[in-house]
């Protein structure tokens, strides 16, 4: 069973954008989406792009390499559903987000 970890605080991931935060070995992408966090792999399927440094449009993120739009949060692939990054519970405790690795 998994614990959650601090990974960022609240204030850092502004509305409407991601962050990249490297945790425990993972690069994670923490999202601020209308006030809710979520944090999925950091890391297109399609060719290694960064997708906390992608641009987002609701709940899509756009990786900045190539343009694969990733659903952040149940992390689908929107061109190819079966291509899925990894998603990550979070919880927010305080000014901290968490996250179960």
């Amino acid at each position: 069973m998994g614990e959650f970890v601090r990974v960022t605080g609240t204030t850092e991931v502004k509305p409407g954008s991601g962050i990249v935060a490297e945790v425990q070995g993972k690069a994670l992408a923490i999202f601020n989406i209308d006030g809710t966090f979520y944090a999925i792999d950091n890391t297109c399927v399609h060719r290694g792009g960064p997708l906390g440094e992608g641009d987002v449009e609701g709940s899509i993120v756009t990786c900045p390499w190539h343009g694969w739009q990733y659903d952040v949060i149940t992390g689908t692939c929107l061109a190819n559903p079966a291509a899925k990054v990894e998603r990550y519970e979070v919880k927010i405790e305080g000014a901290d987000v968490k996250v179960l690795l």
